[in-house]
């Protein structure tokens, strides 16, 4: 069985009090969890969460990564840096970062390598529209995401990745997939990864980043193939992320 894991997306939130505020209350009452536990975070704070988790269950990660390994790339930051400071997981691919930044499936199918190449976990984003969806081409369009990355990976190194699948009209809306409509795509993008490497393909987490909450954690981890999730909101309070944490 695969293990779950729960990783909080910070986005572009946070302040070196606050933060130390919401770790102290995610690690005082976490215990030993069942499940991964992991905070992706801005950069300038990797260094704090080096310092204030080194030793406990909790990891910690980026939210992107260069391309490129090093040089004249002003303005980014390379996987060996993340790596300076014991990050463990690295967001790419984030609606977001598809969306503002203009990042490709090519583009991000090359900072997963990246991130591989340093030892990070990378956690590749997929997900489709609110239009995308209503006409019928999700598939389609989530399909051609992963397959962008599957396409530069070795068979083996396909079980060193984890996957979000986060449909990008629940992001924020206060929308969220039913636990069946996610379980569908999860289940099309294991059936990828099966094609891809049929052993490893069942060690890949496959989580949920449209809007998991408290109140609705527990049924999408109960799908099969819903093995976590990337929390956006609910990882900023403490009491919320705990409750995830706890369905899982």
């Amino acid at each position: 069985m695969r293990r779950k894991l729960i990783a909080g997306n910070w986005k572009m939130n946070g302040s070196l009090a606050a933060n130390t505020f919401l770790l102290s209350g995610i690690k005082s009452d976490l215990g030993q969890p069942a499940c991964a536990v992991a905070v992706c975070v801005p950069g300038p704070y990797l260094a704090q969460c080096r310092s204030e988790l080194t030793g406990s269950p909790i990891a910690w990660g980026a939210q992107d990564i260069s391309a490129n390994e090093s040089g004249a790339y002003t303005g980014e930051v390379s996987g060996a840096m993340l790596v300076d400071f014991g990050s463990r997981y690295v967001i790419i691919g984030h609606s977001e970062r598809r969306s503002y930044h203009c990042e490709t499936n090519e583009l991000v199918a090359q900072k997963t390598i990246s991130a591989l190449k340093v030892g990070l976990t990378p956690i590749v984003c997929v997900g489709e529209s609110l239009a995308e969806r209503e006409a019928g081409h999700t598939d389609a369009v989530v399909g051609s995401q992963i397959d962008a990355v599957l396409a530069v990976l070795d068979a083996n190194q396909l079980g060193n990745i984890v996957i979000a699948y986060e449909p990008v009209w629940a992001i924020g809306t206060g929308k969220t997939a039913t636990p069946q409509m996610a379980q569908e795509v999860h289940a099309m993008l294991r059936s990828k990864l099966r094609r891809k490497n049929p052993g490893a393909a069942e060690a890949v987490q496959i989580l949920y980043g449209g809007s998991m909450k408290p109140d609705n954690a527990g049924e999408l981890l109960a799908m099969p193939d819903i093995d976590g999730g990337l929390i956006g909101g609910a990882s900023l309070k403490a009491v919320d992320f705990l409750a995830i944490v706890r369905a899982a």
